[in-house]
């Protein structure tokens, strides 16, 4: 499409009248459209125009006219009874409509619309996710409502599949939902299957933008104000595994994730034991899990932490320190590992609680953020 300016109807147009005198019709008022987006900012899959009823006994129809190239010549496009008309497919850049008596005279021209791709608002920028247990949630900035308040209408979400071992989204993209404000909630989600995420901004014409950064993020389970105490306080409640594969067949059942059992067992991913200054460790047990402190400082919440870290795991003891967060790389019994994290609540010298997340998408670092661009 081109950008020109709307204008007004001329002579050509009051041409297209079936004679000369003046109507005794009105002409139809205030016309108006609105796009109908696709998810491709070039390709709406049509237009729908609205205009005002003309209220005259001798109304029979009303006549559609558009034109595809500015200055170009104005065909008629449809004949019907309604206020509105649905021109499917990409539209053409002008449209006006005139009212048809049933003695067969056509009434002046209404106003004339523009299909103007200048009112496109900009793309989302600074997309992010978080990944929750069966969700995810999507923020972006909120600068096409800022560029032009009066102008949008609402973010449009789309998802698809992702192949981390490609990186690689699937071609089936869909949409997921709208929303007015720069978040969205894409929810009853599927644990431990990525998915891509991308957005774009739609104004009140249906204008659709180009889309934001495309990022990718797995949901997985999660739980909150864990209790574990220490092994020499309740040695049948001191120890914990982020899963157990119960069944042998490598898929995740409700009651197969998060559990507390006695420090005894040897196929824990840890135990918490307290040293003789009364201080509560993290102790790595079976064979393959290793620990590691998550960054250098205190974190705010289970969702601050971001991918598992690719090195820096250890079989050795580490303090539980309220506020921090610390990452495990488990054996996932395949050629693939599994990461969990926790972030320690509150500690005592009886036992800690923590908030902890667990990856079941093999070898899948993501545990609870992915930023974009």
């Amino acid at each position: 499409m081109r950008y020109l300016p709307i204008t007004l109807l001329a002579a050509t147009v009051l041409g297209s009248c079936s004679d000369s005198t003046a109507p005794d019709l009105s002409a139809p008022a205030n016309l108006r459209y609105r796009l109908e987006a696709s998810g491709n900012p070039q390709s709406p899959t049509g237009v729908l125009l609205t205009w005002d009823p003309v209220s005259d006994v001798d109304l029979e129809a009303y006549q559609v006219f558009s034109s595809a190239t500015a200055g170009g010549d104005f065909s008629l496009r449809a004949t019907t009874s309604s206020t509105s008309f649905h021109d499917n497919g990409k539209p053409d850049l002008e449209y006006y409509v005139t009212a048809l008596s049933t003695d067969g005279d056509e009434s002046a021209p209404s106003n004339s619309v523009l299909i103007d791709e200048r009112l496109r608002l900009s793309r989302p920028a600074a997309i992010s996710s978080i990944s929750l247990d069966g969700a995810i949630h999507v923020s972006w900035l909120d600068n096409a409502f800022e560029q032009s308040p009066d102008g949008f209408d609402q973010y449009r979400v789309y998802s698809t599949p992702y192949s981390i071992d490609l990186n690689l989204c699937d071609a089936s993209w869909s949409l997921e939902g709208t929303t007015v404000s720069p978040s969205f909630l894409a929810s009853a989600l599927p644990n431990g299957q990525p998915r891509c995420f991308g957005v774009s901004a739609e104004s009140v014409e249906g204008f659709e933008s180009l889309w934001s950064d495309v990022i990718a993020d797995t949901p997985r389970p999660d739980a909150r104000n864990l209790i574990v105490y220490a092994d020499q306080f309740d040695p049948l409640l001191s120890g914990f595994r982020f899963f157990v594969d119960g069944n042998g067949d490598g898929l995740v059942g409700a009651l197969e994730l998060g559990i507390v059992a006695p420090g005894s067992r040897t196929d824990l991913d840890f135990r918490v034991s307290r040293d003789t200054n009364d201080d509560l460790f993290i102790e790595p047990v079976r064979s393959g899990t290793g620990v590691v402190l998550y960054g250098n400082d205190p974190i705010d919440d289970l969702t601050s932490i971001d991918f598992a870290p690719i090195a820096g795991y250890s079989t050795s003891a580490i303090q539980a320190v309220p506020g921090w967060g610390y990452v495990f790389e488990m054996d996932g019994g395949d050629q693939f590992a599994r990461f969990g994290a926790i972030r320690v609540t509150h500690v005592n010298k009886d036992y800690m609680i923590f908030d902890w997340s667990y990856q079941t998408d093999p070898g899948n670092p993501e545990l609870t953020i992915v930023r974009g661009g």
